[in-house]
């Protein structure tokens, strides 16, 4: 079974830094668009970043300029830095890595969630 391991939640007061870590499997993370998202409860999960095969990156507009999603390829690893943290940023925190087989084909596979509380 393909398993995303998440770590670095926690609580912290508005204003502070956090960073996520993911660790996927090798043939999962060369190959697969790697991002975060968050869910908060009543709400629909939402993409916060990801950063893709190519290189490219993209984020949520409420966090841009704030967090940074980046790739340590020799760890296979995925990191979100969040900085400048907000209390609308608490949520649960899941890694994705993402495959796409023509149009109606996918691939997901998700870590287990890691909370993320800002408040003062």
């Amino acid at each position: 079974q393909v398993q995303l391991v998440e770590s670095g939640g926690g609580l912290v007061q508005p204003g502070e830094s956090l960073k996520l870590s993911c660790v996927a499997p090798g043939n999962i993370f060369s190959t697969y668009h790697m991002g975060w998202y968050r869910q908060v409860p009543g709400k629909q999960r939402e993409l916060v970043a990801a950063t893709f095969v190519d290189g490219g990156t993209k984020y949520l507009d409420s966090v841009k300029g704030r967090f940074t999603i980046s790739r340590d390829n020799a760890r296979n690893t995925v990191i979100l830095q969040m900085d400048s943290l907000k209390p609308e940023d608490t949520a649960v925190y899941y890694c994705n890595a993402h495959l796409s087989k023509g149009f109606q084909e996918t691939f997901d596979y998700w870590g287990q969630g890691t909370q993320v509380t800002v408040s003062s």
